[in-house]
């Protein structure tokens, strides 16, 4: 049962109750956040997020291993902390990119691991190159939300890619090739 209602959090949301078909849940943009940080010429370690985004998980507490993820974000919504930055990762040095150019992750599986943890298999989608990566995903909680009053959850994810994966290496050695991602997102249960 603990591993049932495991997968379903770490699906980005648990149904309350016995359900007979997938449950949509939606994540919530405003405590939804993706971190990367890479190497700089070993001299620091430098930060960007991704916040605002949208996705939907359909979850089946019956068969954990059907649900599925899914999440998309503008690549112009990166915040760097540094216009010049910024600027520079849209140029053809790294995206080359257009105002309307997106990230997506899209699951292909999940594995529960134990108590709290899973990995979750997806499709990420970056710069135009589509590329098999595993989420190792946390529980942290779940259960009614004491303000919105309906059924809420939230998990981090840890994965490292590589940028020469996604003909973005420029730079690398010297600018490292791993960009380590940490996500923390909650995600609620989608109003009827």
């Amino acid at each position: 049962m603990k591993k049932t209602l495991l997968a379903a959090s770490l699906a980005a949301a648990a149904a309350t109750g016995a359900a007979a078909a997938p449950e949509k849940y939606v994540l919530d943009p405003g405590h939804s956040q993706i971190l990367f940080d890479y190497n700089h010429l070993g001299y620091s370690t430098t930060y960007g997020l991704f916040a605002g985004f949208e996705g939907e998980i359909m979850f089946d507490q019956e068969d954990p291993a059907s649900s599925s993820v899914s999440v998309s974000m503008p690549l112009s919504s990166m915040f760097t902390g540094w216009q010049a930055r910024f600027d520079h990762f849209m140029t053809k040095d790294f995206f080359d990119a257009t105002e309307d150019e997106t990230i997506s992750f899209t699951s292909t599986g999940i594995e529960v691991t134990g108590e709290e943890t899973a990995k979750i298999t997806g499709d990420l989608t970056l710069n135009g190159v589509t590329k098999s990566v595993v989420l190792d995903a946390k529980l942290n909680q779940k259960g009614e939300h004491p303000m919105a009053k309906k059924p809420w959850a939230g998990f981090d994810a840890t994965t490292q890619v590589l940028r020469s994966d996604y003909n973005l290496g420029q730079f690398a050695p010297f600018v490292s090739d791993e960009v380590n991602i940490k996500i923390s997102v909650e995600a609620m249960k989608a109003d009827s």
